[in-house]
């Protein structure tokens, strides 16, 4: 009998930090260089890279046909294995069926999005959509045997690699949406390749001893409700996130969608890092916090954390966005900023609601997130082809917002109401934060009317940022107690200590 692969102990934090570890390298080399990027690139460029990564995003989220998730449940790695070798052969078969319908329809959907000019480049999918489902296959049996630092590894790779040639084709006068694609795939080759590498070099004993036809088969079988039912979930949040994009090109122009992908960029990366933090460990800790009936307690405080970390920080954004664009970015990119100033208050409330949606999986309310799921499509659906009618973006991105206030501000206050958090107390943390806000955003306005210099703008704010953080760390007790029970690095050292 072949011997299973070596399962790694660890704390369930420390496997956390390691995996926040790799993501934060990686995003701070990608913001690092976007100054230096957006003064290479155009937006066109930037436009054509987004509307590339929305088609192999919907297309690659099926790539295993969900079966990769499976990957964790068997309780022996045979029958996981045998999984993971069903994963790859579905990839493969995506792959094709891929590219079997770009050659058939390809240039009707090219020309929906009005972006001619990814016709060259559009044999590129299949090769995309194969490579991140292998390694999105590999990663589910990397995370089984609790692997987590091959997988902080292995995204810095991709974010050095991806960013190096980026930054190499712009330099060399290439500074094409082609040169984008082309780095961002050579980026994902060499992750993959370091991954697979690994796991190849520590399980292939296993691998070459218990992958077999009939195991594949018996794993299809045992788990079909995978690309039967999750594939169709799984695509309709996909397709919802990936809205935009594909209806401002088709409405617009590849140019707006530039300015909105790089806008989102710089919203959601440090969002989507602190919130994906969050959510993991409060996952956990709400589960405990049911059984213990402690569930409300826990909400609100994290509740009042999310609003101390994001309003400021988002609320600075909506009043001088396009002021900051201005200074980072280059003065073409003003439009991008313009966009942000639109979308920060839904980026804030989206912020709060993202880590406590996962209430709705603790209180077994799955049917509350379906329909949840639905409504959101819907009414962005909605919002962007009413603006797209128009012929206005701006009244498109205003009508996004509006919808993603309404549907998450929804979502959020029905999961506070099943946790037992009352509406006052809602109300009392978020209005203290706006009079905590309202001097900075009063001068802010007020220096936006005299017509002042947006250096000065971005100085005053960043000034007014880092005393804000400094006052509530120093302050508020309530914000203390709430980093510690998330505080990762510091159980990680004393763990290592203990031992």
């Amino acid at each position: 009998m072949s011997q299973p692969p070596p399962v790694r102990s660890s704390p369930f934090a420390t496997d956390v930090f390691k995996l926040v570890t790799g993501t934060t390298v990686a995003q701070f080399i990608a913001v690092l260089a976007s100054p230096i990027l957006t003064r290479l690139y155009g937006p066109e460029a930037f436009g054509f890279f987004a509307i590339f990564l929305s088609i192999t995003g919907i297309i690659g989220v099926i790539a295993c046909m969900r079966y990769e998730l499976a990957i964790m449940l068997p309780e022996n790695d045979q029958d996981a294995i045998n999984l993971l070798g069903l994963s790859l052969v579905m990839v493969g078969f995506i792959t094709v069926l891929t590219g079997v319908g770009l050659f058939l329809s390809g240039g009707v959907i090219l020309a929906l999005l009005q972006a001619p000019g990814l016709a060259p480049y559009l044999w590129l999918v299949p090769l995309f959509v194969c490579v991140s489902g292998i390694f999105l296959a590999l990663n589910y049996w990397n995370s089984r045997t609790r692997h987590f630092g091959r997988l902080s590894v292995a995204r810095v790779t991709s974010a050095v690699t991806t960013t190096g040639a980026q930054l190499s084709a712009g330099f060399a006068g290439h500074a094409t949406g082609a040169s984008l694609i082309g780095a961002s795939l050579a980026g994902s080759v060499i992750a993959t390749g370091v991954l697979g590498g690994q796991i190849w070099r520590d399980d292939r004993s296993l691998i070459k001893k218990s992958v077999s036809l009939q195991g594949m088969l018996s794993g299809l079988k045992r788990y079909k409700k995978f690309p039967l039912i999750d594939s169709s979930s799984a695509l309709l949040n996909t397709f919802s996130w990936q809205l935009p994009v594909l209806l401002l090109s088709g409405f617009f122009s590849p140019v707006i969608v530039g300015f909105y992908a790089l806008g989102m960029r710089v919203l959601h990366a440090p969002m989507n890092l602190i919130g994906g933090a969050i959510a993991q460990v409060f996952f956990q800790r709400a589960a405990e916090a049911r059984r213990d009936g402690t569930l409300g307690k826990l909400v609100e405080d994290v509740f009042r954390s999310l609003v101390l970390i994001g309003l400021f920080p988002l609320l600075v954004l909506t009043v001088i966005g396009g002021d900051i664009f201005i200074v980072v970015f280059g003065e073409v990119w003003q439009e991008a900023g313009m966009y942000i100033q639109i979308l920060g208050i839904w980026t804030f409330i989206w912020f709060i609601s993202s880590p406590l949606s996962t209430l709705y999986i603790v209180l077994e309310k799955q049917d509350f997130g379906f329909k949840y799921n639905i409504a959101n499509l819907i009414t962005r659906l909605g919002s962007l082809i009413a603006g797209g009618i128009m012929g206005n973006v701006y009244i498109a991105l205003i009508l996004f917002a509006i919808s993603g206030i309404v549907v998450y501000g929804y979502l959020c206050l029905s999961m506070m109401k099943f946790s037992g958090v009352s509406w006052s107390a809602v109300k009392r943390i978020v209005l203290s934060n706006l009079i905590l806000f309202a001097p900075v955003g009063c001068l802010l306005l007020g220096l936006k009317v005299l017509d002042i210099k947006p250096i000065i703008l971005v100085g005053v704010a960043c000034l007014a940022a880092i005393l804000y953080y400094m006052y509530i760390i120093r302050t508020d007790t309530q914000f203390q107690m709430v980093l510690n029970q998330f505080e990762l690095l510091k159980y990680v050292k004393k763990e290592s200590v203990e031992k």
